[in-house]
């Protein structure tokens, strides 16, 4: 009987706490119109415009357009290279600001759990014992007497009925601040792959530069010994001999820094993907030969920058800071509270949960009205406001970046190509005029001045044209991660 009544009155408490849904203050969202134009820059520095008629339909609101977008790339797709798809993916598993940013997801998904469960009622069981000894000078019968009380009871302590919607605002922004650090995740992600990519881009120049400074040192050792043995013979002059002198010692300078610039680049890999990379990097590719996914679709700049995991995360903390004036709001209103319990008192434990047992309860609901404290309740709607608005600016501001950042890339991209060609050809005139002019000093017609001189031409020009495919593979890289790729 005791254990039927006990069940019935548990369940009309819990019954009484069902969360109430309340109004809710949280203003109406709407997301802010982007702060950039919505075409990309047109004019020389920039590519074609690679614009359809699906493309050209897309709404300027942000929906993304009909047609393929580079974060619908997945990056194992765009980088061909097999040794740069291992280095990513050591680093993806191995980096510990990935992993930073990973538990900061499961830090904020136990805040909002734990915000949640301000949603839900706190029940509480406990348990009591006490035991009594009475003497027989101080017993009212005149006999010493000793007692013993046993009790259990559940209780729900100060459960809020969320009228006002508080409760529900704190959970709301808690949630958006979860999306945000997800979001923040992905930005990491994409982040790394894109540095790691980019450092085996200098890698890659780096051991290119090395070998054409220890090839531009055999080839002058080589003249080196002619002119010596011409010297010797009495039909070179000391100075000729001395300038190719030079000439050799400036390829060791260039050996020695190029060593320590791969060696470097070397490290920087390391760091990104962890140890053990050195033999995916001993491999016979080269800066040549290296390739990547390069029809990449830019679309419209408000499909792309919306697609950004940046910018949603900015826009989730925005609705957090819009969440939280609902709260602030809600906090300006009467709270209303629940406090319950039900439970058995006996003297003996066998008799706890049986006819011996005594039952009760007690229902408290309580309501704290703001009175003298609402000055500082409206103190907080303001900073609540102001964060928003804060939150709106940072938001814009993103958008802007992440436009300027789109726009300097396909600037570089229109551009390093015809960049590139010009140096190739550049290395080709330096290399014909070298022949040349050794052919002149050779026959007596020219000093061997004009031969050290196109010497250093071609070398400058031979180091020009790996920068440039270096900028220019960089590019690419930089290209994809601003326009939003990096997925699985």
């Amino acid at each position: 009987m005791y254990n039927r009544t006990l069940a019935i009155a548990l369940a009309l408490v819990v019954i009484a706490l069902i969360p109430m849904t309340g109004c809710s203050m949280i203003p109406e969202y709407q997301r802010p119109e982007p702060p950039v134009t919505t075409t990309w820059p047109q004019g020389n520095a920039y590519p074609a415009p690679e614009v359809d008629k699906k493309t050209e339909t897309a709404p300027a609101s942000g929906t993304p357009a009909a047609n393929p977008m580079v974060s619908d790339i997945a990056w194992r797709d765009y980088f061909k290279s097999h040794h740069l798809k291992a280095l990513i993916e050591k680093t993806l598993e191995n980096n510990r600001n990935l992993r930073v940013a990973l538990l900061t997801i499961e830090q904020a998904k136990a805040a909002y759990r734990i915000q949640r469960s301000d949603s839900l009622p706190t029940i509480a069981g406990g348990g009591e014992f006490s035991r009594t000894g009475i003497p027989e000078d101080i017993s009212s019968t005149g006999r010493s007497t000793t007692s013993s009380k046993l009790s259990a009871n559940l209780a729900v302590t100060a459960y809020e009925l969320d009228f006002f919607g508080r409760v529900k605002s704190l959970n709301q922004a808690a949630l958006e601040n979860y999306l945000s650090t997800e979001e923040a995740f992905l930005n990491t992600r994409i982040a790394l792959i894109a540095q790691t990519s980019d450092a085996y881009m200098g890698y890659l120049a780096y051991k290119k530069l090395l070998l054409l400074a220890k090839n531009t040192l055999t080839a002058q050792q080589a003249t080196f010994a002619v002119v010596k043995q011409q010297y010797e013979v009495g039909s070179a002059a000391q100075l000729d001999l001395a300038q190719a002198g030079t000439s050799v010692e400036s390829a060791r300078v260039s050996i020695a820094q190029y060593t320590r610039l791969t060696a470097q680049a070397k490290n920087a890999i390391v760091l990104l993907a962890g140890s053990g990379v050195e033999q995916i990097l001993d491999n016979s590719e080269t800066i040549d030969t290296v390739q990547f996914m390069e029809d990449i679709p830019t679309g419209l700049p408000s499909a792309i920058l919306l697609a950004r995991p940046d910018i949603k995360g900015a826009e989730h903390r925005l609705k957090a800071a819009n969440a939280d004036i609902g709260a602030a709001r809600a906090a300006l209103y009467p709270a209303i509270s629940l406090t319950g319990s039900v439970g058995l008192a006996s003297d003996s434990l066998s008799s706890l949960f049986s006819s011996g047992a005594a039952w009760a309860w007690n229902f408290a609901p309580s309501v704290s009205i703001p009175i003298f404290n609402r000055d500082g309740l409206n103190a907080s709607l303001d900073t609540a406001l102001a964060s928003e608005k804060i939150a709106v600016a940072e938001y814009e501001n993103a958008l802007q970046t992440a436009f300027r950042e789109v726009a300097d890339q396909l600037a570089a991209r229109g551009t390093y190509k015809y960049q590139l060609a010009a140096q190739n050809a550049l290395v080709d005139a330096s290399q014909q005029a070298y022949e040349l002019s050794n052919a002149r000093y050779q026959n007596g017609i020219d000093d061997f001045l004009t031969v050290l001189d196109s010497q250093r031409s071609l070398f400058a020009a031979e180091q020009g044209a790996v920068t440039v495919k270096q900028a220019y593979l960089s590019n690419l890289v930089v290209l994809y991660k601003v326009l939003g790729g990096g997925q699985l």
